[in-house]
């Protein structure tokens, strides 16, 4: 017996909506045979957007039974049926967790007739329960009411399973992915994702990138997206709004984080939340006054200018400047540390040499500053972070340049990986940012890091 059911709630998602009304036609596999439909209390207020879609008032359901009061009555209609419904993972969740609030469990097998119509009718312009019905000549009665679409998904379910019984059967199976699957989401293109790392993209109906993530194995993650019942906003818009998966393999995790990070920041998907927040670096620049003074200036990092090195805060870069003041003996004004209408305030205390006064030459001060600079990379080193390919015959290569992540690239496993300048000519150009820094890092602390250091 089938459970042919479609609802109202107070919004768009599971967690924190409710149901309002209620619509159910049985079907013994060749007729309906009876249906069930109620009002419901939802006892939180039905938002005017709400009630200008359905039509459902407070006042109507404010005299009506809680989900509470019938929920015994209503699971009795619905336990050993099959449950169908037209984007059957939108009425199951809501259906889940209310029964869950009255300590009853409801897991039963499910079908969506969104899936199901867009294999059995294959080639529609849209698969909605509105369009649809208009296409097969489905007369939809009391439109966004759950009597309404309920019969209407009725009346289709019966098509759909008079055309293709067998297929309806195949769908129920347990390995069949049809019960869990996003409902726009071809099967074909499920099938076909690989068991490896890499990263993956969900994209909308108008192949716009809408969420990347990363795996080491991308079926299984993917897979794990889909298989829950999630009561969240987000999780159930992206299910919705899927129609298409690609990906990418990364041939491990490290460049799979690393891909991701760069991703997100290059697609700004809508569903990604971590790694969204605009993180500005902060750059030391050198530059030349008037008077011919080699300067530094702390700045947040400007487009279109090169820093000499760069700091992911205005502390690190601070104490860092201050370190070479010390060690160099610089004037901390014309470090960009002291602001100042005179001489820096070191001057008084003997600590300057009084380039900013001009009793230190531009020559002599000069020099110390490109020692300074030179400095600046000594302690930070070159290396490689070798790992798995995306083949048997191939390797990963991530670079890092006197302390600064370059980017990441592969090449043939017998390719020598020795020197910087070869290396170069094998990534492909990154941007560093605090997230990356970190994984890499990580990276390097774990016990499977292949590192070379680099001439």
């Amino acid at each position: 017996m089938y459970a042919i059911v479609d609802i109202e709630t107070t919004g768009g998602f599971a967690g924190n909506n409710r149901i309002t009304e209620i619509a159910i036609f049985f079907h013994d596999g060749n007729s309906i045979v009876d249906s069930y439909e109620t009002l419901i209390n939802p006892e939180q207020i039905i938002p005017p957007y709400i009630t200008g879609l359905t039509g459902i008032r407070q006042d109507m359901v404010d005299s009506a039974p809680s989900f509470e009061e019938i929920a015994h009555e209503l699971y009795d209609h619905l336990k050993d049926k099959i449950f169908v419904a037209h984007n059957v993972h939108f009425d199951y969740s809501f259906l889940k967790k209310e029964f869950e609030n009255v300590n009853l469990s409801f897991n039963p097998k499910r079908l969506c007739t969104v899936r199901v119509s867009r294999v059995i009718f294959p080639g529609l312009r849209s698969y909605g329960l509105g369009n649809l019905c208009e296409q097969l000549n489905i007369e939809i009665q009391n439109r966004h009411r759950a009597g309404g679409d309920a019969q209407a998904t009725a009346i289709l379910f019966d098509m759909l399973i008079k055309k293709d019984s067998e297929y309806v059967a195949l769908a129920l199976k347990k390995n069949s992915k049809e019960t869990t699957l996003p409902p726009n989401l071809p099967k074909e293109e499920f099938e076909s994702l690989p068991e490896q790392p890499g990263v993956y993209y969900f994209l909308n109906q108008k192949s716009e990138v809408i969420y990347v993530g990363k795996a080491i194995d991308i079926k299984k993650r993917i897979t794990g997206h889909f298989s829950g019942t999630s009561k969240n906003r987000r999780n159930q818009a992206i299910r919705n709004e899927i129609h298409h998966i690609s990906y990418e393999l990364t041939g491990n995790e490290l460049i799979a984080l690393l891909l991701e990070s760069h991703e997100i920041k290059r697609l700004w998907p809508k569903y990604n939340k971590a790694q969204k927040v605009l993180t500005n670096t902060w750059g030391i620049y050198r530059y030349e006054d008037r008077q011919g003074y080699l300067r530094f200036n702390i700045s947040k990092n400007v487009k279109g200018l090169q820093p000499l090195i760069f700091f992911h805060s205005h502390s690190d870069a601070w104490q860092f400047m201050m370190n070479k003041i010390r060690d160099f003996d610089l004037c901390p004004k014309l470090s960009g540390i002291q602001k100042s209408d005179g001489p820096c305030c070191d001057l008084a205390l003997g600590q300057c040499e009084g380039a900013c006064d001009g009793q230190e030459t531009p020559q002599i001060y000069n020099d110390k500053v490109q020692l300074a600079v030179e400095s600046f990379f000594e302690t930070k080193k070159s290396f490689a972070i070798v790992g798995s390919g995306r083949t048997e015959e191939e390797s990963s290569v991530v670079l890092v340049e006197k302390g600064t992540y370059c980017g990441f690239g592969f090449c043939d496993k017998g390719v020598s990986i020795n020197h910087l300048d070869e290396i170069k000519t094998l990534i492909s150009n990154y941007k560093a940012t605090v997230e990356i820094e970190h994984y890499i890092q990580s990276y390097m602390n774990s016990p499977q890091a292949d590192i070379i250091e680099l001439l």
